[in-house]
């Protein structure tokens, strides 16, 4: 029956049992639920039996060094990632794009070509809030004090459409993550990048 078959987390060292199995199933698509680069071995096991259909990853995949370990096995996977991953490719009216570039130049002229990574833009979009947040909570308290405090997470809490390096970001009392739609894209993996899917 044609549907999409799921592999959940990979540890194992060969996944050709599993692949067997689930290639008899005769599926559309093959979900792969595994992070990092173990998660390649199930995009190769694939390619190995020349399977067609589509395979999805996580957002736990997109980094170098899974398209190094996977290479052409995993041309055409398609994956979930932050706008960062591929900010050169978004159009130049995305809000994201600005600030991703930024931060992607400053981090890489200090260590080198192709260093930055999603994850240290994380880091960088909490310093993207602070720098919005700390001189509304300075209107109210020195830092330190417990009037800082409190003004300080109440003007965190107010962020409205604060374009950082992976979202747009509008924050609340309730919602303390502001991510809206903008801050995930999909990605296919061609010529061993990860390309923006439109």
């Amino acid at each position: 029956m044609p549907g999409i078959a799921l592999i959940r987390a990979v540890v194992d060292t060969s996944v050709s049992a599993q692949i067997l199995k689930i290639l008899a199933t005769g599926p559309d698509a093959v979900f792969i639920g595994a992070a990092s680069t173990p998660a390649a071995l199930p995009s190769i096991a694939l390619a190995e039996r020349s399977y067609k259909g589509r395979v999805y990853h996580t957002h736990g995949v997109i980094n170098r060094d899974f398209l190094r370990v996977g290479g052409k096995a995993l041309e055409g996977i398609v994956a979930p990632a932050s706008p960062f991953v591929v900010a050169e490719q978004l159009p130049d009216s995305n809000p994201i794009k600005k600030p991703a570039l930024a931060y992607k130049k400053s981090y890489e002229a200090k260590f080198g070509a192709g260093s930055a990574n999603p994850f240290g833009a994380y880091t960088y979009d909490a310093y993207v809030w602070l720098n919005a947040a700390i001189p509304v909570a300075l209107k109210k308290g020195k830092p330190g004090s417990p009037e800082f405090r409190t003004a300080l997470r109440e003007a965190l809490e107010s962020l409205k459409d604060v374009a950082g390096s992976n979202s747009v970001y509008s924050l609340s009392a309730g919602n303390h993550n502001g991510v809206d739609q903008r801050g995930r894209v999909m990605v296919r993996v061609e010529n061993g990048a990860f390309k923006l899917l439109p």
